[in-house]
């Protein structure tokens, strides 16, 4: 074998290598960026397909890809109003009727989301999707709402995930620089944290059984 050959071959092995490094330097990279952004939701997303990273961050990166670009649809000040009074309504129908107003629960998240710009509700697995690039930390009450209602879950299960899903609810309803309430006055007393239609969270006494 000739010096050139060998000096050829030694150039390729060498090229070969460094590029097997800079790709896995890249998913790293990437596999980071991912973790960072979803947070539990790149777990669930692992522990969905078995443990096996890259076909969960495939997935993710997938998500992003779809729906990165989305742009979250400005909410008026009366319908913003309008989303609090009825997660109060259902709130206080929990007392009675938990299913019922889990069912309700899950029906006005899904209206909510597709009011600020996310796939409608009668494509809940896309809409979820969308909602996990955006809202990553809250989708899971959404999602186990969802899964209460169509499943066989108790009063308590069923009212833990309702005080969750009220998140990705305040996600949704908040007040945004680029909202159109940005164009009306406020009174002193309208600041973000006002929930006076909503309590925060469902007390144990309501749970029933």
């Amino acid at each position: 074998m000739s010096a050139v050959v060998i000096i050829a071959s030694i150039v390729v092995a060498v090229m070969a290598v460094a590029a097997a490094l800079f790709i896995g330097r890249g998913r790293a990279r990437g596999g980071h960026g991912l973790k960072r952004r979803f947070g539990l939701e790149y777990d669930r997303a692992v522990a969905r397909h078995d443990g096996n990273t890259e076909a969960a961050e495939r997935e993710l990166g997938e998500r992003v890809q779809r729906h990165g670009s989305l742009k979250e649809q400005p909410m008026p000040p009366e319908t913003r109003e309008r989303y609090l009074v009825l997660w109060a309504r259902i709130q206080e129908r929990f007392v009675d009727a938990p299913r019922e107003a889990a069912a309700e629960a899950d029906a006005l998240l899904a209206r909510l989301a597709e009011d600020r710009g996310f796939p409608g509700g009668e494509r809940f697995e896309e809409q979820l999707a969308a909602l996990s690039v955006h809202h990553a930390g809250q989708v899971h009450g959404y999602r186990r709402v969802h899964m209460a209602v169509r499943g066989k879950a108790g009063t308590e299960e069923t009212r833990e995930a309702l005080v969750e899903a009220r998140d990705l609810f305040d996600e949704l309803v908040a007040r945004r620089p680029d909202d159109s309430e940005r164009r009306r006055p406020h009174s002193p007393d309208q600041s973000t944290g006002d929930r006076s239609h909503a309590p925060r969270a469902l007390g144990r006494r309501h749970a029933k059984g």
